[in-house]
C-alpha cells in the first residue's frame, strides 16, 4: 500500500472535535483518503470525497470500503462541484489538502517528480487536454518564462525559458522530465545551483503543473462556492505548501471576516510542530488555515 500520512492531523481533529458539525463533511481533495479516514475513524459523521484523479479515487473507494455507506467517493474538481454533491448540503465541515498526492509523485508515468523519470505529463486529471509538455514545447519565451515566475516564483525564469527554446530548436521536443531536469542543470552555473537551497528543477516542475491543472484558478473557484453550501458554525480546513496557495486563502478568509460570515480560528498561522517534520519530512512547508462559519 503507498504510504500516506495526513499532515497536521493532530491539529486538525483537535479543532475538529472541539466545534461539533453538523450535516456532511466535504472532503475537497480526497487524494489517498488520509484525512478521511481520519475523520470516519473519530466520528459519526457521514463524508463526501471528491478528486478529479481516477487512480486516487480507487485507491480511496478501497482504503475506506469499510466505512460502508458513510463514505461515498466522486470523481469531480473542487472548482466546479456536480449536483450530485451540491445537494448534499448544508455540510458541517470542508476539507482542503492542497498538496500533491504520493500516488502522484511515486507513479513515474504521470511526470509530476524531477527525481525520476517519466513522460513530462503532471496531469491530476487523465481526461483533460493539455500536459506540461505541451506547455514546454508549445510556448514561446515569454510565455515560458512568465508562467515560470507567476507559479513557482523562479528567479532565473527568462534564462530558464530560453534554454528550453534553445535545446527544442537545437535537438527537438522535451517530452521527458529527465530531459527537462537535464536543461535546467545545464542553463545554471554550479555556484547558482548551490544557492538555491535544493534541486534547481524544483520551482520549474511546480510552476508547470500549477499551470498545466490551473490550480490557483480552481482554488479561488472552489472556496468563493463554499459559504453557499455550508452549515451553520461549519468549519473549513485548508492545508496549503507554498505561498501563492497560502495568500489566496489568507485573501479569502480575511474577506470573509470582514464581510461578517464568521471567524478565523487560526489567529495564527497553523504549521507541524518539530517532531512531525522529523517523522514526515513532505510535511515542512505545510500552512493551516481554518476559518468557522457563523453559527
Amino acid at each position: 500500500m503507498i504510504e500516506h500520512v495526513p499532515v497536521l492531523i493532530g491539529e486538525i481533529l483537535d479543532i475538529y472535535r472541539a466545534y461539533p458539525s453538523r450535516g456532511h463533511v466535504l472532503d475537497c481533495t480526497l487524494g489517498l483518503g488520509g484525512y478521511a479516514e481520519a475523520i470516519l475513524s473519530s466520528s459519526d459523521a457521514r463524508l463526501i470525497g471528491i478528486d478529479q484523479d481516477e487512480q486516487a479515487l480507487a485507491f480511496s473507494r478501497d482504503r475506506l470500503r469499510r466505512f460502508g455507506d458513510r463514505f461515498d467517493g466522486v470523481k469531480a474538481n473542487f472548482r466546479s462541484l456536480p449536483e450530485e454533491v451540491t445537494s448534499r448540503a448544508p455540510f458541517g465541515a470542508f476539507f482542503f489538502d492542497l498538496g500533491v498526492s504520493n500516488l502522484q509523485l511515486t507513479d513515474d508515468a504521470r511526470g509530476f517528480s524531477f527525481q525520476s523519470d517519466g513522460p513530462l505529463d503532471m496531469r491530476m486529471d487523465l481526461a483533460s487536454n493539455r500536459s506540461a509538455a505541451d506547455i514546454v514545447n508549445s510556448g514561446t519565451e515569454g510565455e515560458i518564462a512568465d508562467i515560470f515566475w507567476k507559479y513557482g516564483e523562479e528567479r532565473h525564469s527568462r534564462r530558464l525559458a530560453r534554454a528550453i527554446v534553445r535545446h527544442r530548436e537545437a535537438v527537438g521536443s522535451i517530452m521527458r522530465t529527465e530531459t527537462l531536469v537535464a536543461v535546467i542543470r545545464g542553463a545554471l552555473p554550479a555556484p547558482v545551483q548551490r544557492k538555491m537551497g535544493g534541486h534547481p528543477a524544483r520551482r520549474v516542475f511546480q510552476a508547470l503543473r500549477i499551470a498545466v491543472n490551473e490550480e490557483l484558478c480552481a482554488l479561488q473557484e472552489g472556496l468563493q462556492a463554499i459559504p453557499s453550501l455550508a452549515a451553520p458554525g461549519a468549519l473549513l480546513f485548508v492545508v496549503s505548501y507554498h505561498s501563492l496557495e497560502d495568500r489566496i486563502v489568507k485573501t479569502v478568509f480575511r474577506l470573509w471576516k470582514e464581510q461578517g460570515r464568521g471567524e478565523i480560528l487560526s489567529k495564527r498561522l497553523i504549521r507541524p510542530s518539530s517532531d512531525e517534520v522529523e517523522s514526515n519530512r513532505k510535511s515542512r512547508s505545510a500552512k493551516l488555515r481554518v476559518f468557522r462559519f457563523n453559527p
